[in-house]
């Protein structure tokens, strides 16, 4: 939770987006933005050791997961709500801050949060978005780039998409 705060850059544009752009648009858009967090990409333009390049994308990584259902919460308000976020509670672990975040109170709810991420957080590489996240990596591009990129593989009507339908 200590670093599940969105720079005010992203928060400013993911405000200013139409209530009618998709979702998943919003979702790959504010992730591309966070790249100016990017510690990987910041250590590689200084020239950083090959054998370093996992440290900083390792940093890089945690800070999207932390970052991640934040901007979920920013797009689900203001898409579906009134635009208004809860505030992050460094006491509370990652879902159960999403569910309040998304305006959701009841207990249980959150307890079936915990249980739907875990489930949804192993992807090896089976599918559009965990391949083309791999595939971009692969360029050495930092992690937000590649999971932008993987999220614009799920936004695609055969893949995540598929569950709006």
């Amino acid at each position: 939770a200590a670093h599940a705060d969105l720079p005010q850059h992203v928060v400013q544009m993911l405000n200013n987006f139409p209530e009618t752009m998709h979702p998943m648009s919003q979702f790959s858009a504010a992730i591309t933005a966070m790249n100016t967090e990017s510690q990987f990409a910041k250590a590689y333009a200084q020239g950083v050791h090959k054998a370093k390049h996992w440290e900083y994308t390792f940093e890089d990584t945690m800070e999207l997961t932390a970052k991640i259902t934040t901007v979920a919460a920013y797009i689900y308000r203001n898409v579906f709500k009134d635009g208004k976020v809860a505030p992050i509670d460094p006491n509370k672990d990652w879902a159960d801050n999403l569910a309040t975040m998304l305006g959701f109170e009841d207990p249980m709810f959150h307890e079936m949060m915990r249980l739907y991420l875990v489930l949804h957080a192993d992807h090896e590489g089976g599918n559009v978005s965990a391949h083309t996240t791999h595939l971009v990596g692969s360029a050495l591009s930092d992690p937000y780039l590649c999971l932008a990129a993987g999220m614009n593989g799920l936004a695609g009507p055969l893949h995540g998409l598929a569950n709006q339908e």
